[in-house]
C-alpha cells in the first residue's frame, strides 16, 4: 500500500494541474477524492483532474510511448491532460480529464455496444512503432505467481493445471502470434469513461498494458465470463455483434468466433481464478459462488484440449 506522504503529494499536484493560475484553490479539500490506493497504483481526483501514480519500477520510456498513442487516438482513449509523466516519491505521475465511469449498480446500463465499437477502432489503428508487447500475458502470469506463493488453498492444483495447459505465450514465456495489432491489454468495464463528463462520448481509459498483441485478449474477459455462466448471452451477444459491425479483426466477421476467442478467454478464467483463490486463501475462508464458478471452469478445462474446444462452458 501507498504511504500518506505519496497520497499528500498527489492531491497536490492535481490542484496544481486543475488551477494553474497563482492564487489560492476555490473547490475546497472536500472534492479531493481518492479513488484507488493499491500497491500497483494510486489515483486522485481534485475537480476535473485525475491525477495517477503508476506502480513502482514503470519504465519511462515505455510509459511515455503508450501517453502518447492515447494522445494520438483521442476518439478511442482518454487523452492524457498532460502528455509527460512527473515524478512524485519516486513513483511516474500522470494526470488525465476526469470522466463518468460505468455505474457497477446498473448493469443493465452496462455499456457492451460502446466497449466493443471501442475496441474495433483500437485494434484497426495503426500501432505505432517502437510500441512494446501489450501486458496482458504477462498480468496473467503474475496472478498465478501470486498464486503459488500464497496461503495454501484446495483449488490451486486445479486453477494451475488449467494454467500448464494453456500455450506458452498466453503464459507469457514466448512471444505472441500477432505483433502488429494494437491492444488495451486489460479490457472490462471499469475501463471506460464519458468525456466530457458527465454524458460525454464513452472512451477507453488505463494505458498501463497498451501495446501490440493478439486483439482477441480484449475481447476474452467478457468471453470468459459467458463461457463461466457469468455473463448472460444476450449482453455477450450485443457485444459481439457491435464489434463485428465495427470490423474488428480479431474475430471472423461471422460464423463460430470461439476459435480465435478459447485461448485467450482461458486465460483469463485463470487469471481470474487466480485471484479469487488467492483472495480466499489469503483470508482463509471458503470459495464464494462466483469465484467457484472459475476454478469449475478451469476445471472443466482440463478435459478438453484447446483444439477441440468450442467453448469450454458449454
Amino acid at each position: 500500500m501507498t504511504t500518506p506522504p505519496l497520497l499528500t503529494a498527489l492531491a497536490a499536484k492535481a490542484r496544481t494541474v486543475t488551477h494553474p493560475a497563482a492564487g489560492a484553490c476555490a473547490c475546497g479539500a472536500a472534492t479531493v477524492t481518492t479513488l484507488a490506493d493499491r500497491a500497483d497504483a494510486t489515483v486522485v481526483r481534485h475537480a476535473a483532474t485525475v491525477a495517477k501514480a503508476h506502480a513502482p519500477g514503470t519504465d519511462p520510456a515505455r510509459l511515455a510511448a503508450r501517453l502518447a498513442t492515447a494522445a494520438r487516438l483521442p476518439d478511442v482513449l482518454l487523452p492524457p491532460a498532460d502528455p509527460t509523466a512527473a515524478t512524485l516519491h519516486g513513483r511516474l505521475v500522470t494526470f488525465w480529464p476526469y470522466g463518468t465511469p460505468v455505474d457497477p449498480d446498473d448493469p443493465d446500463a452496462a455499456p457492451w455496444e460502446a466497449a466493443a465499437t471501442l475496441l474495433a477502432r483500437l485494434h484497426l489503428a495503426p500501432a505505432p512503432t517502437p510500441l512494446l508487447p501489450m501486458r496482458g500475458p504477462e498480468k496473467a502470469a503474475r496472478a498465478v505467481a501470486r498464486l503459488t506463493a500464497a496461503a495454501p488453498h484446495p483449488a490451486v492444483p486445479t486453477v494451475l493445471k488449467a494454467w500448464s495447459a494453456l500455450p506458452a505465450w498466453a503464459r507469457g514465456e514466448a512471444p505472441m502470434p500477432d505483433a502488429a495489432t494494437l491492444c488495451h491489454g486489460d479490457l472490462h468495464l471499469g475501463q471506460l469513461v464519458r468525456h466530457p463528463a458527465p454524458d460525454g462520448p464513452w472512451r477507453l481509459i488505463d494505458v498501463d498494458d497498451l501495446g501490440v498483441g493478439v486483439p482477441a485478449w480484449d475481447l476474452a474477459r467478457p468471453a470468459a465470463w459467458y463461457a463461466c455462466g457469468l455473463l448472460p448471452p444476450d449482453e455477450w451477444t450485443r457485444f459481439l455483434d457491435a464489434y463485428r459491425a465495427a470490423g474488428g479483426p480479431a474475430v471472423p466477421a461471422d460464423g463460430d468466433p470461439w476459435p480465435a476467442l478459447d485461448v485467450p478467454a482461458r486465460a483469463l478464467t485463470v487469471q481470474a481464478a487466480a485471484q479469487a483463490v488467492t483472495k480466499a486463501g489469503t483470508a482463509a475462508r471458503p470459495l464464494d459462488e462466483v469465484e467457484q464458478c472459475l476454478v469449475d471452469a478451469c476445471e472443466r478445462m482440463t478435459a478438453i484440449p484447446t483444439d477441440l474446444a468450442g467453448n469450454f462452458a458449454k
